[in-house]
């Protein structure tokens, strides 16, 4: 490998690389150049692509690049979107495996949004002139496009993790590059962590890191101690940047600005930052309303939502056509800096300098929403965006101190399923999970006591046969433990599609404010009185239903009902995965029973074999809900069934909730009434002591109370340990 690589650094691998022949002059040589990668002739739009390529900043650190990724294990590399890193450096990865002819593998590079895996590998497999599919590919949940001959794969850094539960040594990757690592993701920083531990393991393997920011120094430090070699890319020029104090004012200040830009007829398209979802939904009605309103001479204002982590109206990469007069205006929140990489058409940027984070509480167990001023390296990407004949509005003043780097989300988030996910590996032979930043303590300890209470861990803290089980599911552990409880009480049809439509993005779509009694009154028709989880499957089989019939339009079936078709496709090839996942770990899958008395009370009994840490009972009858394991009251969200906006169902005394949106309005969402006597009997009895005291477990203490002496009665024990034991059993089905 010396050799070829020592050969790599003196010569170059590719014609991309090569200096003999400009690129128009290859365009009519007589001689056909071949691709390596597929062994076919490059056609003209390959070198059309080329010459575009050379213009990226990017492209001056090629020869840099290429001696630092032959010479060591480890790189880095900084430059903002624009300046076409993602795009060009899995290519020459790929091409520094084609010099030592993929002998330790192939390239892998990880994105934290599915959107931008896909459009990067339709992008790459258009400039390297292969098909997509072939030589290039990508992996995104519920979608895998490529064969086993991909040289280079873009994927999700979650995908990434997953396939190290069967593949921990990434044996079949020769280059792992990993993109926007200043996120700081838990995927990311797990990713990173036990990329530390695989590189020594593995001498021959190299690891890229790109950031769109300036590393920091424990991050370029991480892998070896000493700093990793880091490559600084020219980004290019922002324009003029314009400050301005607009106090709490900066949503109307945005709206205006956008307006005011459409009136003074200057050309381009522009990106808006706000901060909530709300806003974005709300902005783009506002801007609906007044593109209608506006001269026809100053040409279409078009609104385009973008938010965080979803796909968005974007154009196809690299093709953006004349819209004429057509002026997009992008609303967006942090961290999309980096969506709008292939946009050459923005012009103007507005931006509000904050952003919206969840911080998990521990202590309460859910998420409170914190408003801050994003970093100076988003404030930086974002200003870039506008390029350098831009203008970027920062509605914010100029002496404002913004924070120098983004807080990790590890020391910040839910780490349950991470713990899960990190003792798995260990089983497969990675013991050490090096982060850069730790965990914070509570949390950790928290989450280790949830994996405990869902009989996950076993007497050492290691993973129990049922936690290995877990593991094998894409969903949060206590869904997984509601789907393989689901398995003992002959359910797994149903829960199966509960677990299916809670996994995938909300199913119901929020129309614009006139539109949402009707909307409301469409929702109503799928209530099920048993519960919202039953509600959802009822959605889930009308979906079906309309899909398996030949006179039904299925995107206008949705329309009509106000149901996102999208977040319902997805429902539909996740609940397909989860079968198949059943199915090879040789689970049994019932026969549907949905709508029988025995079906129902099956399903409660999975849910709460799962979710008996999230249910909370009405202390005073007027819809206050105490939750148990934390003493806080909430709610129940009035689009539930028995929420304000539907009452038609009486208010149930005790409910499982799937989630308490405590930092936006206090609800519990998607509840399902149960009784007190069917959470004693799914509760571990550990669980049950350590509640803290309350009336509510007085209550429950007194149900117990009462049912020992009634089985004391009814079969007197031989000895004192026997009935304890028994009844312990009885309460603690699946553990």
């Amino acid at each position: 490998m010396a050799e070829d690589i020592s050969s790599l650094a003196a010569e170059d691998c590719s014609p991309c690389c090569s200096d003999a022949l400009s690129p128009g002059d290859k365009e009519y040589d007589d001689i056909l150049e071949l691709n390596q990668f597929d062994g076919l002739p490059y056609s003209s739009r390959f070198y059309k692509l080329l010459r575009e390529r050379e213009e990226l900043p990017v492209w001056t650190a090629k020869s840099d690049f290429m001696d630092t990724l032959a010479e060591g294990q480890f790189v880095v590399v900084s430059g903002s979107a624009k300046t076409g890193r993602s795009s060009q450096i899995p290519q020459w990865c790929a091409e520094f495996c084609l010099s030592v002819h993929f002998q330790h593998g192939t390239v892998v590079c990880t994105q934290i949004h599915a959107q931008q895996a896909v459009d990067l590998a339709l992008r790459v497999a258009d400039e390297m002139d292969v098909n997509i599919g072939h030589e290039v590919g990508y992996s995104i949940p519920l979608e895998t496009c490529g064969t086993s001959d991909t040289v280079l794969r873009y994927c999700t850094d979650d995908m990434l993790l997953r396939e190290m539960m069967s593949d921990p040594l990434l044996e079949r990757y020769g280059v792992v590059v990993v993109d926007q690592a200043h996120q700081r993701t838990v995927a990311t920083d797990v990713l990173q962590g036990l990329l530390k531990d695989v590189a020594l393991q593995r001498p021959e393997l190299r690891v890229v890191l790109l950031t769109a920011v300036e590393p920091e120094p424990k991050q370029l430090a991480h892998f070896t101690g000493s700093a990793a070699p880091l490559i600084r890319l020219q980004s290019p020029a922002a324009g003029e940047v314009v400050h301005s104090s607009t106090g709490d004012g900066y949503f109307c200040s945005a709206l205006r600005l956008v307006l005011e830009i459409h009136h003074s007829e200057e050309g381009g398209d522009v990106v808006v930052f706000l901060v909530t979802t709300q806003e974005i939904d709300l902005a783009h009605d506002i801007l609906c309303r007044e593109s209608h309103s506006l001269p026809p001479g100053l040409g279409e204002l078009l609104p385009v939502a973008v938010h965080p982590g979803q796909p968005g109206s974007l154009p196809v990469l690299g093709e953006e056509e004349e819209t004429g007069r057509t002026r997009r205006v992008f609303l967006t929140s942090s961290p999309n800096e980096d969506f709008f990489w292939a946009v050459g058409s923005i012009s103007f940027v507005i931006d509000a300098g904050l952003e919206k984070r969840y911080v998990y509480n521990p202590r309460i167990r859910t998420n409170s929403v914190i408003i801050q001023p994003i970093s100076t390296g988003q404030a930086r990407s974002r200003r870039q965006l506008a390029g350098p004949t831009g203008k970027c509005f920062c509605l914010y003043p100029e002496d404002r101190q913004l924070p120098a780097d983004t807080r990790p989300h590890i020391v910040e988030s839910d780490i349950t399923s991470t713990v899960l996910f990190l003792r798995r590996m260990e089983i497969a032979g990675l013991r050490h999970c090096a982060f850069m930043d730790r965990p914070d303590p509570e949390g950790l300890m928290q989450a280790l006591e949830e994996l405990d209470y869902l009989a996950a861990l076993d007497n050492d803290g290691n993973l129990s046969e049922m936690g290995i089980i877990m593991s094998e599911f894409p969903l949060e552990p206590q869904m997984a433990k509601t789907l393989l409880a689901s398995c003992e009480f002959d359910c797994v049809s149903e829960v199966v599609i509960i677990a299916a439509m809670l996994t995938a993005p909300a199913c119901f779509t929020v129309p614009s404010v006139d539109l949402r009694p009707e909307a409301t009154q469409c929702h109503v028709k799928f209530q099920h009185p048993e519960g919202d989880h039953f509600t959802l499957i009822n959605i889930y089989k009308a979906f079906k239903q309309c899909q398996q019939d030949p006179h039904c339009d299925v995107e206008k079936w949705c329309q009509d009902f106000y149901l996102s078709h999208a977040a319902l496709l997805m429902a539909d090839a996740l609940r397909a995965e989860l079968t198949d996942t059943l199915k090879r770990i040789e689970l049994p899958v019932s026969v549907p029973a949905f709508g029988s008395r025995s079906n129902t009370l099956s399903i409660k009994r999975a849910l709460l074999a799962g979710f008996f840490m999230q249910v909370a009972r009405d202390v005073d009858g007027s819809g206050n809900y105490f939750i148990l394991t934390h003493k806080h009251v909430a709610q129940i969200h009035p689009q539930s069934a028995y929420g304000a906006k539907s009452p038609k169902l009486g208010l149930p005394e005790w409910v499982l909730y799937h989630e308490h949106s405590f930092a936006e309005d206090n609800c519990l969402r998607t509840v399902t009434p149960i009784t007190p006597e069917q959470f004693i009997q799914m509760a571990p009895q550990y669980f049950f002591f350590n509640l803290p005291p309350s009336e509510s477990k007085d209550l429950l203490q007194n149900i117990l109370n009462h049912e020992a002496s009634q089985y004391q009665e009814e079969k007197p024990p031989t000895s004192q340990e026997e009935p304890q034991e028994e009844q312990t059993n009885d309460r603690c089905v699946l553990q």
